[in-house]
């Protein structure tokens, strides 16, 4: 946890999910169905169970999570015994925020094919978005031992212990991730993070660097290098990073706050006031003592 000192003299605490440093989960791993994998086929005059599994999944894919809830639920019925679309169908309970119901899938598949390293990544996925670390890393463990080269277990793995205030293992983590694939961008920035949280500012910066490089796009790296710039009191490169941030996604409420922060200590209070105001209508909780001295500098107006 951050402790950062305005000029009032009093702490603003940066937590996950807040101004703190935001860290990337690796999605679920989609299955389709191998031909060189032998499956019953159980028919039916509205096709077979491997035409509803794709189908679903092609839905899933344009974020129509009904429609493809529905097809892999007829896959299902038609062939009980096929793994991918329980997996499949845990995907598109996660991306409806139904996680629960997700690693009811997930267990299924599971329980029809034990040694598929995907879907307990994708199960350690769901634990992680319940807040249950433990059995996260449990799940991306055993992932692990299946498939050692599995860089989306490694990452997410690294989040949990980040979760679960354990950053010098997840850095571990994050490295077997980037060692095993380069080019992955959210792992960088899991890594960064990490790093902002041991103090370790330039080695933050420079994972975050590598971030934006692979993933320009990457929203979450700008604001967490933006972070680190602020650490080092570097505030034009921090307003810099936010300007980034906020013009990749214009919803992120935080990335409003943090470019707050800097115009506070620019003394730019007008501005200040304008995006605190913003990032409030976009739902984010600011610290009242924030908005007590900010209101006082700006000269009485109020968020």
């Amino acid at each position: 946890m951050f402790t950062f000192l305005f000029k009032g003299g009093y702490s603003l605490k940066n937590r996950i999910n807040s101004s703190s440093p935001l860290i990337s989960i690796i999605a679920c791993s989609i299955l389709f169905s191998c031909a060189t994998t032998p499956q019953t086929q159980w028919k039916s005059r509205d096709g077979d169970a491997e035409v509803y599994n794709t189908r679903g999944l092609a839905h899933c894919q344009k974020n129509q999570y009904d429609q493809a809830i529905s097809d892999l639920t007829k896959a299902i019925e038609m062939n009980p015994q096929l793994a991918q679309a329980y997996n499949n169908r845990g995907w598109a309970y996660m991306e409806k925020g139904q996680y629960s119901q997700a690693i009811l899938d997930f267990n299924e598949a599971i329980a029809i094919n034990p040694w598929n390293a995907h879907v307990y990544n994708n199960r350690g996925w769901a634990y992680l978005y319940k807040g249950q670390y433990d059995q996260a890393i449990s799940d991306l463990s055993k992932a692990i031992e299946i498939n050692p080269q599995l860089a989306h277990a490694y990452n997410n793995r690294g989040w949990a212990y980040m979760e679960k205030g354990q950053y010098s293992q997840a850095i571990l983590d994050f490295n077997e991730a980037i060692a095993i694939n380069p080019k992955l961008a959210q792992s960088y920035n899991n890594r960064g993070s990490a790093y902002l949280y041991e103090t370790q500012y330039d080695q933050a910066i420079s994972d975050l660097s590598k971030a934006i490089e692979i993933n320009p796009r990457l929203a979450h790296a700008y604001n967490n290098r933006g972070w680190a710039y602020i650490k080092k009191w570097q505030y034009d490169q921090a307003l810099s990073d936010f300007n980034k941030t906020i013009k990749i996604d214009p919803r992120f409420a935080e990335a409003y706050f943090n470019r707050a922060v800097v115009y506070f200590f620019k003394e730019e209070y007008d501005k200040s006031l304008v995006d605190a105001i913003k990032a409030q209508q976009l739902g984010y909780q600011i610290p009242p003592q924030f908005l007590d001295d900010l209101r006082k500098a700006a000269g009485g107006m109020g968020v």
